[in-house]
């Protein structure tokens, strides 16, 4: 048996069991596609995140995501989850960045007091007509909004009029799992402790519902940036496990603060 190590965190929390967890293994070499995937799926959390040094030079590590199904383009809280194991362990790093196969370099670096920041590619929306999506959601009517082909990952975002309407959406997983889309539903929360509240719901990808999403609010930052006329605002994903994140729009680019907590550490022992 080999021994690989391996480390449960949560992103974009203050404390254990809140925010979104994410298994990090770190490796000296890729093993096989269907290795990575079966570890993944045996974690059984929406993303386990692989990294190895990179040898191009392009950036300090390369990283790769994937979901107990499938390998995704691009995901942030596992992104974050990684840049927090590297630099926890390296007090002398202030930031670490991350080369990707389709997402391109991404940076995770120091902010504040225990916190940090996730710099990501920022994805443009389009109105669109999506009547399947809303009628999946149980949102019929609801605008709708699609990335454009530039983006890392297929998504919609779903504009509702009430926070209380986006905490309430029931959606049809079967239905949704048919349609190969990150299904962003979200509102202003006028009322709320935060601007704008979302929740994310990803079935065709394996996760019913994720729990707290950096590739969501790489949509929404812009979206909302330009709704509210601001740069930057704050956002809660109100999940069951639910996650504040900090949102900025910095030109092209999506900045997204947040804090990760450690919460196993061990093994993980392969044939």
């Amino acid at each position: 048996m080999t021994r690989h190590r391996l480390v449960q965190i949560d992103a974009f929390a203050d404390a254990p069991f809140a925010g979104n967890p994410a298994a990090v293994m770190p490796l000296d070499e890729w093993l096989d596609d269907a290795t990575l995937l079966a570890i993944a799926a045996e974690n059984n959390l929406s993303e386990t995140a692989f990294y190895l040094p990179d040898a191009s030079g392009a950036a300090d590590f390369e990283l790769r995501w994937f979901t107990p199904t499938a390998e995704v383009a691009l995901c942030g809280h596992a992104t974050l989850a990684t840049g927090h194991a590297i630099l926890s362990e390296e007090e002398a790093r202030s930031a670490v960045s991350f080369r990707t196969r389709k997402a391109g370099i991404l940076e995770v670096r120091r902010s504040g007091e225990g916190g940090y920041e996730l710099d990501l590619p920022a994805t443009k929306m389009a109105p669109a007509e999506r009547p399947d999506l809303t009628d999946a959601l149980g949102l019929p009517g609801a605008e709708v909004f699609l990335s454009d082909t530039g983006a890392a990952e297929d998504t919609a975002i779903v504009l509702v009029d009430s926070a209380e309407a986006v905490r309430k959406a029931d959606p049809d997983f079967r239905a949704l799992g048919d349609i190969h889309l990150m299904a962003i539903v979200t509102a202003l929360d006028p009322d709320g402790a935060t601007d704008i509240v979302s929740r994310v719901f990803v079935p065709a990808w394996g996760i019913d519902e994720d729990p707290v999403t950096g590739s969501a609010h790489a949509a929404l930052t812009p979206f909302w940036a330009e709704r509210l006329g601001r740069d930057s605002f704050t956002a809660f994903q109100a999940s069951r496990r639910g996650g504040h994140v900090a949102c900025r729009l910095d030109g092209e680019r999506a900045v997204l603060g947040g804090r990760c907590v450690t919460v196993i550490e061990g093994e993980f022992l392969l044939p």
